[in-house]
């Protein structure tokens, strides 16, 4: 099977198993958003979520943010890794929210990602799901699976979110992402699948006997 086919071939599995594709991270607009993408870096969605709801009701916009202590925006996220760095990052960012962009959360790539804490996984997630502009985040589900299934090297994120960005059509990034993201969580696990037990690993591969290694993210 040519790799061609095995993008089509998963584009339709995927949304077989995922026809609808909320965005794991709890949030209300663009600003609770993009807080919440900044803090999910290295936690679990489920985590981010249960320190959210206080979070949000302290700080519900970035002049309520920007109002915080630092110390009483980490008293919030405490739980989270690398707590300290993103609770200044968060207050920093909503004070440039205010300076540079009137309180609102800027619509462009190059503008996201000069604020403190957003690269540009977080400017991606935010421009999909919040403004739906096509893009394709790469977190360590979709670098792995991209791996298993032949449709990138592995070499790099960058890599593969251009390989990906090849392989699909572009009306399909935005919900894409997410159902690759949902599948490598209940299928193709990072310890239950090896690229040789999940169905979509089976069905591309059905003579492939060797766990395939894969490089992380």
């Amino acid at each position: 099977m040519r790799k061609a086919e095995r993008a089509a071939l998963i584009l339709r599995r995927l949304d077989e198993h995922y026809p609808e594709t909320p965005v794991p991270l709890d949030h209300s607009d663009a600003f609770t958003l993009l807080i919440a993408v900044l803090l999910s870096a290295q936690c679990t969605d489920r985590k981010v979520n249960e320190v959210t709801p206080a979070l949000f009701a302290a700080g519900p916009t970035p002049a309520a943010m920007a109002a915080l202590s630092e110390e009483t925006i980490l008293g919030h996220i405490r739980q989270l890794g690398l707590a300290r760095t993103k609770a200044k990052n968060v207050r920093r960012l909503s004070e440039l929210l205010l300076e540079r962009h009137g309180g609102e959360v800027p619509r462009s790539f190059e503008a996201l990602e000069a604020l403190p804490g957003v690269g540009h996984k977080t400017a991606s997630v935010v421009m999909a799901q919040a403004f739906g502009v096509p893009a394709f985040p790469v977190d360590t589900h979709i670098h792995r699976l991209a791996q298993r299934w032949g449709l990138s090297s592995g070499e790099s994120v960058a890599r593969t979110e251009t390989d990906l960005k090849r392989l699909f059509p572009r009306e399909a990034w935005n919900r894409l992402h997410l159902q690759i993201i949902f599948y490598g969580r209940e299928y193709c696990t990072a310890r239950g699948c090896n690229g040789t037990v999940c169905p979509l690993c089976r069905e591309l591969y059905p003579n492939r006997r060797r766990p395939v290694l894969t490089q992380k993210a």
